[in-house]
């Protein structure tokens, strides 16, 4: 299992190393010994810090970002939390599951307002909603959507406590204990059985879901082989969602297929936001997941942008074997790339562009255009009423947005033994990416959440059917994930 460095003494976050060329290229956060940096899932101390300066100095665009935040309903001091003792979601069970995760973006936004505007307020509000379901929530339940329930809400608990974790009222024991004993078992037994279904039965966001779950579960309970766990599967698992499974073909003009852009753009969106949140949390306590394997995210999250911006791509047909272990099995074929609405959006696109333009200083033209076009990017509440409007934590404009310079940079050189994820430099051919020129799915989800993706979009209805650049007949799977 990869031994990941830790994270730099304290919570200073980042230090400064030597840059190579002349290009300062950056590294994960590192620091000897195994301790974790804290805040160190998606933000840093450095990470707030530049926020509240750029926001103050009236920099441009982290005022824009930051008027998408407190323009947002889940932002306001007001807030009160409605906590339950079960949540559930999916079919055959009273759904709830709205109020937790309305409930968690509250306290995330509100915490976030804090650290950007030093506001107390704000940070008691935060710490008011995650008491109070750190208080009272015993279990989330329901059908296979419970996995991600565990997995999407897991994460985000744990990035919104983590920005509170200093607060004097914040209880911050119970929460990881929620965080362990609600949260992170069902991420970790879909990472292992994956529901009792053959390992390709669900698409990649499945899997994604859990990965990000037991990583932030690991870093926020200061919990090494947890955090190891997450790594080793994000590299080596046999589910759809390791970074090959996920991206299985990578083309010579620095192009990688995602595999579930065969299934639809909302869920190829989706799985791009969570993958980059994965390798965003990792980084920030020491460990390359953005530069595995000659930087393979970039390569696919690059096809991702191109396609959705209505760009052509290639797809290399692919079948995944379904079904249920010991019953009832089948298999799907996807053929070609689905078809695409460019008004189609997430907030998941500055975090990504960001890490490789300016932490790296490699070529991203999609990212760059598909993250001009999302800003300023907003979090839940701005994408719909529906949860796939909540699967991202979002504000990147504002939270991702970086100088390139050096200093914001901030590389820093591993320790001996520190883990490489692939290795910090970028490898050779990366920044030449190219420029603009049968039986029923244990998978299957709930419709609702599907249709709120488009209208969310605003995609036209013509004739009594969605406007796409490409159309093209394919099996439809309802569901969020």
């Amino acid at each position: 299992m990869l031994k990941a460095a830790g994270a730099a003494a304290g919570a200073a976050g980042i230090g400064v190393g030597a840059g190579v060329g002349t290009t300062a290229l950056a590294s994960p956060a590192s620091a000897a010994g195994s301790a974790f940096a804290h805040p160190g899932l998606l933000h840093t101390r450095t990470d707030l810090d530049r926020m509240a300066a750029k926001v103050k100095a009236g920099a441009r665009p982290y005022t824009a970002g930051f008027a998408k935040l407190t323009a947002n309903r889940h932002a306001q001091s007001g807030w009160r939390a409605n906590p339950q003792a079960t949540v559930y979601r999916g079919a055959g069970s009273p759904q709830n599951y709205a109020v937790l995760y309305n409930d968690i973006h509250a306290a995330y936004q509100n915490a976030l307002r804090y650290h950007v505007s030093g506001e107390t307020a704000h940070a008691d509000t935060a710490v008011a909603i995650l008491n109070a379901w750190s208080g009272k929530l015993t279990s989330v339940q329901g059908s296979a959507d419970r996995f991600l329930a565990a997995g999407l809400y897991g994460y985000q608990f744990a990035n919104a406590a983590e920005l509170v974790r200093g607060h004097g009222d914040f209880a911050l024991g119970r929460a990881q204990e929620v965080m362990r004993n609600v949260f992170h078992p069902l991420s970790d037994s879909f990472l292992r059985d994956h529901n009792g279904a053959v390992v390709t039965n669900y698409w990649p966001n499945w899997d994604l879901t859990a990965i990000a779950c037991v990583l932030a579960t690991g870093v926020f309970c200061d919990d090494r082989a947890v955090v190891d766990r997450a790594v080793e599967y994000f590299k080596h698992g046999d589910g759809m969602g390791s970074v090959k499974h996920a991206i299985p073909v990578v083309h010579d003009d620095g192009l990688a297929e995602w595999v579930e852009s065969g299934r639809d753009q909302g869920h190829a969106l989706l799985g791009v936001g969570l993958m980059g949140t994965v390798c965003e949390m990792a980084w920030n306590q020491g460990i390359d997941l953005y530069g595995y394997d000659d930087s393979r995210f970039l390569k696919g999250a690059q096809y991702v942008a191109k396609w959705s911006l209505g760009g052509d791509v290639p797809y290399t047909a692919n079948t995944r074997k379904k079904g249920a272990i010991g019953g009832w099995s089948g298999s799907e074929t996807a053929t070609e790339a689905a078809g695409v609405d460019p008004a189609m959006t997430r907030p998941i696109w500055a975090m990504i562009a960001n890490h490789y333009t300016k932490r790296r200083g490699l070529s991203a033209s999609y990212l760059t255009r598909a993250a001009a076009k999302a800003a300023p990017e907003g979090g839940g509440g701005d994408y719909g009423p529906n949860s796939g409007g909540y699967d991202q934590l979002g504000f990147g404009t504002l939270a991702f947005t970086r100088d390139r310079d050096p200093a914001d940079a901030t590389p820093s050189v591993r320790p001996s033994g520190a883990a490489s994820g692939g290795g910090a430099r970028p490898q050779g051919g990366v920044s030449a990416s190219a420029s603009p020129a049968a039986g029923r799915d244990l998978a299957a989800t709930g419709s609702e959440d599907l249709v709120g993706w488009a209208a969310a979009a605003g995609v036209s209805a013509v004739a009594g059917g969605l406007l796409l650049l490409r159309r093209r007949d394919r099996v439809r799977r309802g569901g969020d994930e």
